[in-house]
């Protein structure tokens, strides 16, 4: 066993379940954590349902939505966030009515 441990570089409880048991133990779920853009989401989602009216060219890029959640909002984001949720939040956004949010509120 403590070839075992010297050798994985694991702990003497570690090899133990490891021989006690062929399937490993599954892993804990951990909870999920808040996103730093909760507290802005809303004034995404305004954003973005304002830019389904507005024609294809001036509808807002990632780094225009960044700026104006930092201007407006003084928003502590980072860009590369807004970027990675944009594409989830506005598939989101086109299957709402005109004139609500994603929270069920109107505009």
């Amino acid at each position: 066993m403590r070839e075992l441990e010297r050798k994985y570089n694991v702990a003497r409880r570690t090899v133990r379940r490891a021989l006690d048991s062929a399937w490993p133990e599954p892993r804990k779920r951990l909870p999920p954590q808040p996103s730093t853009l909760d507290p802005y989401k809303a004034a995404i989602d305004g954003i973005l349902l304002a830019d389904l009216d507005a024609p294809r060219k001036q509808r807002h890029t990632v780094t225009w939505t960044f700026h104006r959640l930092f201007e407006e909002h003084s928003a502590d984001v980072f860009y590369p966030m807004l970027g990675r949720a944009r594409p989830l939040l506005l598939r989101r956004s086109r299957h709402l009515p005109r004139g609500a949010t994603m929270s069920g509120l109107q505009a």
